[in-house]
């Protein structure tokens, strides 16, 4: 009897210890951080936001705009930092490249794609793949998105156009498409707005996270393009991913945030508003917002410490954080 408490008491203090030793039970819990974001960045408002949200290394964010100031900036704190062109960013993704940090990036109305510096100078620019033999002039091509594997490979989503996601080497040189405009809901393996990109490394090999908006699925491909699994269906318009270790964050233009965990089931829903009204709102007035509730999440990045930045398509611009409780 006495033996066997001198194993039961290391494993009661080792449960009550786990929280500081950073292991996790159950369920991520989040907290909506409030103010964390001005409103008002420089004095102005954020102003219309339809695009994406990148975190760097040091902690800072950077969220795209349809406004003059195009990209901007704020530290690990919230507090604005600055701001960057080009404008009309839509999607955008962050990429460590030897040191170096780059975003990538999608813009629709210029039918282009985009490798920038986190200064904001321009590496290159890319337009449609006429190799494809799907476009039969530049502005079929409108790209929601675009990512690049850790071995310089880039997939580009044309979701606003043709439906099909572009692959291409690290030297840009076409390689295949594949998907393509199906139905609503899209039949499986073709999309029907593959509005959203990620890259998931949790597995043996590199996958694409793909949001099928239209369809109200997420996915995962493999890199050679072909359909691995649908992952969850029955989202609410499934606009944008990020996948931080075991977890991958959905942002859902009608009104919600949903957490995979690492078996890919749902593990945690943030923000979720129930009024139909007010998801997908564009023109939502500030006056019927309410603080920890999104109205339509369009945008979608974890940090460093596992917290969820969220940008709203709105025409006045707004941004949560959702704080992860360790």
């Amino acid at each position: 009897m006495h033996r066997r408490r001198t194993w039961i008491l290391p494993l009661v203090l080792l449960s009550l210890c786990a929280p500081l030793l950073g292991f996790t039970q159950g369920s991520p819990a989040f907290t909506w951080s409030a103010n964390h974001f001005p409103a008002q960045p420089d004095h102005q408002s954020l102003g219309p936001v339809h695009g994406g949200v990148a975190v760097d290394r040091a902690g800072n964010v950077y969220v795209s705009t349809d406004t003059p100031r195009g990209i901007l900036v704020f530290g690990s704190d919230g507090r604005y930092q600055r701001h960057f062109g080009p404008d009309f960013i839509h999607g955008l993704y962050l990429q460590r490249e030897a040191d170096v940090e780059y975003l990538y990036a999608a813009r629709p109305s210029k039918h282009e794609v985009l490798k920038l510096k986190t200064d904001g100078a321009v590496v290159w620019t890319m337009g449609y793949p006429r190799e494809s033999g799907i476009y039969s002039k530049p502005e079929e091509f409108n790209p929601t998105n675009i990512v690049a594997l850790p071995d310089g490979t880039i997939f580009v989503a044309d979701g606003y156009g043709k439906n099909y996601i572009h692959k291409y080497d690290k030297d840009r040189n076409y390689v295949k498409s594949f998907g393509g405009q199906g139905a609503s809901p899209a039949e499986d393996g073709k999309f029907n707005r593959c509005h959203g990109l990620a890259v998931d490394l949790r597995g043996r090999k590199p996958l694409l996270v793909v949001c099928n908006r239209e369809s109200g699925r997420v996915e995962h491909w493999d890199t050679d393009g072909n359909l691995v699994k649908v992952l969850l269906r029955g989202l609410r318009m499934p606009a944008a991913a990020a996948v931080y270790r075991d977890y991958i964050a959905v942002a859902e233009l009608k009104g919600r945030v949903t957490i995979l965990g690492k078996d890919n089931t749902i593990a945690a829903q943030l923000g979720d508003n129930p009024n139909e009204k007010q998801q997908a709102n564009y023109d939502l007035d500030p006056a019927q917002w309410t603080d920890g509730i999104c109205n339509s999440p369009h945008g979608v990045a974890f940090d460093r410490r596992g917290n969820v930045i969220v940008s709203e398509w709105s025409k006045f611009g707004r941004l949560h954080l959702f704080t992860l409780q360790r």
